[in-house]
């Protein structure tokens, strides 16, 4: 290790025949260790992540956001197809994580397998909107529901959190799932839409807007410089809690604060 004696005083690491052994050198703060976490826990052998929303839920059908309902006729008919569709896939070692909500766990319950649940992955919180329609914000909270069209990543819910909050709130799980092997994770449109858009490498601007539609499946595959994704529909129909990104709404594009590469920091 002579050659590396200008180097003793400069932050590094050194990775060896693709991770069977580490140099790690002066990791002095937050930023670098998670970046040596995230650099240790590579996965060179093929995995997949598998992604989806719980079955359509009884506040869904009646368009109120947040709450903590239970499954809908429908709802249930998309856990039992979820749970046929997992066997399918054939995996023998899948772990399956859900939220606190009632909804997610209801699903998780018709894999007949078991699962972790994770305080992580609850829906964002709506604050004093919980429980209510798009309408009702707007006629109760005109000024909010204005703010939030204007900038809906940055956005936060009165007593409640904002997608910026949300993306930190998940730091812990995505960096569990980059040491994991396959996982199913069961979870809600905005905590779905933060997972996606960090395999994706997709954008502040972009990522309360990601189309993640109820029964759906999203298989993530990672490969060479970036993600497979492949979009499985369930055959169970429900309803459309997507919203479109205003067209009055401008601004310049700016970047997520996770990047497919390493987490920097750390619904609707």
């Amino acid at each position: 290790m002579g050659g590396d004696s200008g180097l003793r005083n400069l932050s590094y690491i050194k990775i060896f025949n693709v991770g069977s052994r580490y140099l790690v050198n002066r990791v002095q703060d937050h930023i670098q260790s998670r970046i040596v976490y995230y650099l240790m826990n590579i996965h060179v052998t093929p995995r997949s992540i598998y992604l989806c929303r719980h079955g359509e839920s009884e506040l869904n059908l009646v368009g109120r956001i947040g709450g903590d309902s239970g499954l809908s006729s429908r709802g249930a008919k998309f856990a039992s197809a979820l749970g046929v569709y997992m066997r399918g896939q054939c995996i023998t070692d899948l772990k399956v994580w859900t939220s606190h909500m009632k909804r997610t766990i209801q699903t998780a319950e018709a894999l007949g397998v078991q699962y972790e649940q994770w305080k992580a992955l609850n829906e964002i919180d709506a604050g004093v909107c919980e429980d209510m329609t798009y309408e009702e914000i707007q006629q109760n909270y005109p000024g909010e529901f204005a703010l939030r069209d204007q900038d809906k990543y940055r956005y936060r819910y009165p007593k409640g959190e904002s997608y910026e909050d949300l993306v930190q709130r998940l730091e812990p799980v995505i960096m569990e799932l980059e040491r994991q092997e396959n996982v199913l994770v069961i979870c809600h449109q905005a905590v779905m839409r933060c997972l996606l858009a960090y395999f994706l490498n997709k954008s502040a601007d972009e990522l309360p807007y990601l189309k993640c539609p109820l029964h759906t499946v999203l298989k993530l595959t990672p490969v060479a410089y970036g993600c497979k994704v492949e979009s499985v529909f369930l055959n169970v129909e429900a309803v459309n809690t997507h919203r479109d990104k205003p067209e009055s709404e401008t601004g310049q594009t700016q970047r997520c604060v996770i990047t497919n590469k390493m987490l920097l920091h750390a619904e609707d």
